[in-house]
């Protein structure tokens, strides 16, 4: 199934048409989706879109979506992150969990992203989650059932390790970050 014949569907179904909507939903497609094409482009006003549980293995076509805030891409076939430029101002939630990405290369751009939902993907190491620390609005991250995750939580230093790379963050893993508050002054006298 192609964007363009999902979106006809969309527009007869919902009543609405794509050029005003602001929430599009074309997850589970059946057929799937395979590549998100150009006709994405037609949804100037689309402030979420979902396209998850598809067969999509790329990230493109995105640069029509001037008011995009949330992009659901979970359970498809995506490796890397590239493609998300052309929302880079405006996004502030990517959802992208069960996936295949093991690097996240390119995800700086988005620089006003507050929520990251990426559990499930393929990410083992710190020098990829440290990009994260390049996201200066992000606070609400899972990040559950990656490979770094999963060893450091069965050593239990999972929580500590993650928030002293991403101080920011407010809530990790669906759990709310407490922060050691040291006061100064008090103490030894």
């Amino acid at each position: 199934m192609t964007v363009k014949d999902a979106l006809a569907k969309w527009e007869e179904k919902s009543g609405e048409k794509r050029s005003e909507a602001k929430a599009i939903k074309l997850y589970g497609q059946i057929p799937p989706i395979e590549k998100m094409d150009a006709s994405l482009s037609t949804l100037t006003n689309c402030e979420k879109l979902s396209l998850s549980t598809n067969c999509i293995e790329k990230i493109t076509n995105l640069n029509g979506l001037k008011n995009l805030k949330i992009l659901s891409l979970g359970r498809n076939n995506i490796k890397s992150l590239a493609g998300l430029e052309a929302v880079g101002d405006t996004l502030e939630e990517l959802w992208i969990s069960y996936n295949q990405i093991e690097k996240l290369k390119g995800i700086q751009c988005l620089k006003n992203l507050k929520v990251l939902y990426m559990s499930n993907n393929l990410v083992k190491d710190w020098g990829e989650f440290v990009r994260l620390a390049e996201l200066p609005c992000l606070v609400d991250l899972v990040f559950v059932g990656n490979p770094l995750e999963e060893k450091h939580s069965a050593e239990g230093t999972w929580m500590d390790e993650a928030t002293k790379r991403l101080p920011n963050l407010k809530k990790l893993d669906g759990t709310p970050v407490i922060k050691q508050e040291v006061d100064e002054g008090e103490g030894e006298s």
